[in-house]
């Protein structure tokens, strides 16, 4: 009895020193397979499995007679053993560890096990730990099985114990060591320096590269001395290329880049290869809306502009003669180094279809051509394959303005016209029909003269006036203005004064013919003739309005000047 008492009170000293839920020192007894026996002095070993002993992707290194902390579940399960975990003592060690870490501010290593939602779990001797997908990497990882179940850096961004809750970033060690070489590098790096970098984005104005930990651009402009339509038609991200500092610019940490500037720049014996009136041929490497570009060499090009594209159509779109790849012949016409622009001439390669005609017709000569086109102002006529000349409104009729005759024509129609001038210059060939015969008016001396006029009285359908003192006329109401809007008795005054253009002799009341809008044409038509050009792209107003304020100069210079 004496003995069984001395037994279980020795029992009960144990099972008093060892609680559940504490952490007791254990040897290793045996290693069978995936289990560790271990002894931690109690009647009977514990079994615990083999993988709590190690991080995963370690390799085990566990030997009889190794002591280890083991956190003690149970005294006995129902097989008598005692219930051990070497994990968990694992757990609360790390986290005691990680206490001290996270509060000296310290990196720590942890093993990437496996994806969860949001991110992934980490095990960090033992404890387990969330890592966000955002604090993987500097960038998205697509792919993280590289990373996955080997030591990683990381650091402690926060933990709660209470909750079993640790959050660590590997981002942000990345972060601090790309901030320490961009430092580094901006300090080190210098205009004209040669560096090797990685292209981390294409947009449409430039290339970035990461030279490191710090982004430097290349300007479109600095990628080739040949033209790039978009940078990504030549580079892809995660090219790696040689580039050169172009520019550093220290206070606001930029650096920019080139890449062109590694080669020599092809423009610099353009002057002395290419000569201003020299002819060459060469091919098409674009075509845009304004022109074509021609490749003279590689990296130089030139611009044949749509204007000279061709001697007769001046509105030509470049995409109906021309395509990439074709062979043409052009001539310089001009070349600016500092803007490194050659403006190219296609039609000068050609015969000139308007020195021909003025070769073959001169002034004055009597012709027959097919109506090929009718406007407001007047009609185009046919002069050959390529060339139509104008029979402007004012010289349809020597009685009638032209609105009127003009109706009677039609397109294809055959008519007889007389050249009035061929001008060389400015391409253009004007045409009458009634210089083909005589004007009857021209009888009376006011008939063609520009008068101001005083009107006397207005009428619904016309005004009269008084001009020259003794000279009564009259303006019918389409006479009135060139544009119909303005054709309105009702916006004169009576003793108001105006300009016109006699255009018929009295008639049996004695009273002359005017006509205003005859005036707007005329001037209309001198302003062309002496300010107009059928590539200017002016309006007829801002003609007409540089005419008037040429006149205005004129007439405002000191008598002395005049003379």
């Amino acid at each position: 009895m004496e003995e069984n008492f001395s037994e279980l009170l020795e029992k009960s000293l144990v099972d008093f020193k060892y609680k559940e839920g504490q952490i007791i020192k254990g040897t290793v007894m045996a290693v069978n397979n995936d289990t560790v026996v271990v002894d931690v002095g109690l009647k009977s070993e514990g079994r615990i499995p083999l993988k709590e002993f190690h991080s995963p992707g370690e390799d085990h290194s566990v030997n009889i007679g190794d002591k280890y902390d083991v956190y003690l579940e149970k005294l006995e399960n129902k097989e008598g053993e005692a219930m051990l975990s070497r994990e968990r003592a694992r757990k609360e060690e790390s986290w005691s560890n990680l206490e001290k870490l996270q509060d000296a501010k310290q990196q720590i290593t942890g093993i990437i096990t496996g994806r969860v939602k949001g991110g992934y779990a980490v095990d960090i001797s033992g404890a387990v730990a969330f890592l966000p997908g955002s604090q993987v990497d500097l960038k998205p990882i697509k792919d993280i099985s590289p990373l996955l179940n080997k030591p990683q850096p990381m650091v402690i961004l926060k933990m709660d114990k209470l909750r079993g809750n640790i959050v660590v970033s590997r981002r942000a060690l990345l972060e601090e060591s790309r901030k320490a070489d961009r430092s580094k590098l901006l300090s080190d790096i210098n205009e004209g320096d040669k560096l090797k970098g990685t292209i981390k984005n294409i947009t449409d104005y430039g290339i970035f590269v990461d030279l490191g930990g710090l982004d430097g651009l290349i300007h479109v402009t600095d990628l080739s001395w040949e033209r790039v339509n978009h940078p990504s038609e030549k580079f892809n991200v995660g090219e790696e290329i040689e580039v050169v500092v172009t520019k550093h610019d220290k206070e606001n940490n930029r650096i920019s880049l080139g890449l062109k500037q590694l080669s020599e720049d092809p423009w610099k014996n353009v002057e002395k290869e290419y000569k201003v009136g020299s002819k060459i041929k060469s091919k098409i490497s674009s075509v845009a809306d304004y022109g074509a570009f021609v490749e003279l060499a590689k990296g130089v090009e030139g611009l044949i502009h749509s204007s000279e594209m061709s001697w007769v159509n001046k509105n030509v779109n470049p995409n109906s003669l021309l395509k990439p790849g074709d062979e043409v012949e052009v001539m310089i016409l001009e070349i600016d180094n500092i803007k490194r622009r050659i403006s190219l001439g296609r039609k000068q390669c050609m015969e000139n279809p308007w020195k021909i005609f003025s070769e073959k017709n001169k002034k004055g000569d009597i012709a027959e051509g097919k109506v090929k086109n009718i406007t407001d102002f007047g009609i185009f006529v046919e002069l050959s394959n390529d060339l139509d000349g104008l029979i402007h409104l004012s010289d349809i009729s020597w009685d009638d303005s032209g609105e009127e005759e003009i109706k009677k024509f039609k397109v294809d129609d055959s008519v007889k016209f007389k050249i009035l001038e061929i001008d060389l210059e400015k391409e253009r060939v004007s045409l009458g029909i009634k210089q083909l015969t005589k004007d009857k008016s021209t009888t009376d001396k006011l008939v063609g003269k520009i008068v101001t006029g005083v009107i006397e009285k207005i009428d619904k359908d016309k005004i009269e006036v008084v001009f020259n003192g003794e000279n009564k006329g009259f303006i019918k109401k389409t006479n009135l203005a060139k544009t119909k809007s303005e054709q309105n008795t009702e916006r004169f005054a009576l003793k108001e004064k105006i300009d016109a253009k006699v255009t018929k002799k009295p008639n049996k009341n004695q009273l002359y013919e005017l006509s205003i809008k005859d005036l707007e044409i005329q001037e209309e038509k001198q302003a062309l003739k002496e300010y107009g050009s059928s590539s200017s792209g002016a309006s007829i107003g801002e003609i007409i309005g540089a005419a008037l304020e040429e006149d205005k100069k004129k007439n405002s210079k000191p008598e002395n000047e005049k003379k």
